[in-house]
């Protein structure tokens, strides 16, 4: 197999791995937890969300810019995963400023306010358009890699 084939392969399935990641947080984790925050407290039994994130957003990072660097002579490949690394910078950032650091305050905190948490999920749930494009880009460069094999 192609080494821009398999690069594309990867970053696709690294990219969508991460967007169910997010998708499964909303749709199990974020529905209860602002009336139960011990379901993301650690220290009280609750899940580690860092052991999933950090692991996977390391892992997609390292192979997307060795993706980039194999496909960079293919104009398809390159558009598609330039476009997924600006979807996901923008992700990224705006996790880091904005909601990892209220995520964390809200894993010490002794009590949580309900009405807050339920606004910080919602914000979450906005990141979702930029994570959707990221597996989209990423999948549109591994479709261009293959697409290059057969012509």
């Amino acid at each position: 197999m192609d080494a821009v084939v398999l690069s594309t392969a990867l970053t696709a399935l690294l990219a969508n791995i991460g967007l169910g990641g997010g998708i499964f947080e909303h749709g199990v984790v974020d529905r209860a937890w602002p009336r139960k925050p011990e379901i993301v407290q650690p220290r009280k039994g609750g899940i580690w969300r860092a052991g999933f994130w950090i692991p996977a957003h390391t892992a997609f990072d390292l192979v997307l810019l060795a993706a980039l660097y194999l496909g960079w002579g293919n104009d398809g490949v390159r558009r598609a995963l330039l476009l997924a690394l600006a979807a996901h910078v923008a992700l990224r950032l705006w996790s880091a400023f904005d909601m990892i650091p209220k995520a964390i305050a809200f894993e010490k905190a002794e009590t949580v306010d309900e009405a807050a948490a339920r606004d910080w999920t919602k914000r979450s749930l906005m990141r979702f358009p930029l994570a959707l494009l990221t597996s989209l880009a990423a999948l549109a460069a591994f479709g261009a890699a293959c697409g290059s094999r057969l012509g």
